[in-house]
């Protein structure tokens, strides 16, 4: 049994995303919390808010144990990419592509014996 939550387009790069999701694959819930809390990038309050949602979606639509659960998915896919251009020297411009993400996060509840 598992359940699941989804954040489509958050407006961080799924590059540096990636980066927290690491962090936190296969670790227990309260200590996958614990980690966000503590890592200092932009992505881990979106990452941690999304995780909170997983616990709960097991917690109330699967009647699962919230201090058996843990973190068997996550995966970051690539949002729609906004394209800006910026001005630069002697009249050229430059294309900015501001980036996007799907952040998937499973939870589980961890085997016993």
């Amino acid at each position: 049994m598992q359940a699941k939550a989804v954040a489509k387009q958050v407006r961080i790069a799924p590059r540096k995303v990636r980066l927290v999701v690491d962090l936190i694959r296969g670790k227990q819930v309260g200590e996958a919390v614990a980690i966000l809390r503590h890592t200092p990038k932009a992505a881990s309050p979106v990452v941690e808010k999304l995780l909170n949602s997983a616990i709960a979606n097991a917690e109330h639509n699967y009647e699962m144990d919230v201090n058996n659960l843990v973190v068997s998915e996550v995966f970051v896919d690539e949002g729609v990419t906004l394209k800006r251009f910026r001005p630069r020297a002697m009249g050229r411009a430059s294309r900015i592509n501001k980036r996007a993400s799907h952040i998937t996060i499973v939870v589980s509840e961890k085997k016993e014996g």
